[in-house]
């Protein structure tokens, strides 16, 4: 089959190699699946660069979100039968940039029928880790407003989406008029192009001077720094990651004086942790798909053969909505 693999450590677009490989065999509580639409995200960048918390031994094939069909179990899989339609997170090194990816039965749940493959392929990781941050760690509430940075990317957007299902008024931050675009379509009341406007007098002025209740940072550095600015009295700020590459500290005596909290989000953790909760999430996303209140907005799709240069614009900032994979298009 073939796949992409990640020999060396580099850049994206100089270290990863279509390569013809074979197929990888379901350990006992593993699916092989057909890849049917997969998602380029920022871990696969990080892993490719070797700066993921996860170091896969080289060579791997990156792609940590897919849509595929079941084509074969493990010995001891139960609930999947051949020909399924499924979504969830690949076993690394067997990810998803390939015609063929392994998952761990555990973690794979049957994909929405509202989706497309394609749609599918993004709604995993992006939409779990929003529901999570929003409703577990911050408790937003309707009415209530929510600041999300990098609103145009693969989990800022999904925040996005599902903050307005939640009924909160949203401010999304972005990076030029073509993201501000995206940010608009995916329903954000006010959008603010961080490269011409200060989003915190933005938020002070939308908000009467109160502040966004909620922030939601998948960026990291100067944007958490600035946010510390313009937050709420009991409001909260989601540490989702560090996207621009710059890992703060945070001044404990200012969130003190100013009464906010500060909330680390490693999603990940749940699927070991609490997977019931990681089940009645996808339950609650599905319906929200189902009513049209969620959908993934991908607004490229690239073939196999165009996987590497997909993944080295989204590692220079310069994707649009979510780039989607999907294997013979």
């Amino acid at each position: 089959m073939k796949a992409w693999q990640v020999a060396e450590l580099g850049e994206p677009e100089k270290v990863m190699r279509l390569v013809d490989v074979p197929e990888p065999e379901p350990g006992p509580t593993q699916l092989m699946v057909r890849v049917r639409g997969a998602a380029a995200n920022f871990p696969d960048v990080l892993m490719c660069r070797g700066e993921y918390q996860v170091k896969p031994p080289l060579p791997f094939t990156p792609g940590v979100e897919l849509c595929g069909e079941v084509v074969a179990t493990g010995a001891e899989v139960t609930g999947f039968n051949n020909g399924d339609r499924v979504i969830g997170a690949s076993v690394i090194p067997s990810g998803a940039f390939a015609e063929y990816a392994l998952m761990n039965a555990a973690t794979t749940f049957p994909a929405p029928e509202a989706l497309d493959d394609a749609q599918a392929g993004s709604f995993y990781i992006g939409y779990q880790t929003g529901w999570f941050g929003l409703h577990r760690r911050a408790g937003l509430r309707a009415g209530e407003t929510l600041l999300v940075h990098a609103a145009a990317g693969g989990v800022g957007s999904a925040a996005v989406q599902l903050g307005k299902a939640a009924g909160a008024r949203v401010i999304g931050v972005v990076g030029g008029p073509a993201k501000a675009e995206v940010a608009r379509e995916l329903g954000a009341d006010v959008v603010v192009d961080r490269n011409t406007e200060d989003f915190v007098d933005v938020v002070k002025r939308e908000t009467g001077g109160k502040g966004a209740d909620v922030v939601y940072d998948p960026v990291g550095g100067q944007t958490y720094q600035r946010s510390t600015k313009c937050i709420a009295f009991e409001g909260r700020i989601l540490i989702i990651g560090f996207a621009g590459g710059e890992i703060q500290s945070a001044a404990l005596n200012h969130a003190l004086v100013k009464n906010y909290a500060i909330l680390g989000l490693h999603w990940g953790l749940y699927t070991g942790k609490d997977p019931d909760a990681v089940r009645a999430c996808h339950d609650d996303l599905t319906a929200l798909a189902a009513a049209g209140k969620v959908s993934p907005l991908v607004s490229e799709r690239v073939a196999l053969e165009d996987v590497a240069s997909g993944v080295q614009r989204l590692a220079d900032g310069v994707t649009v909505g979510r780039l989607a994979v999907v294997p013979g298009s």
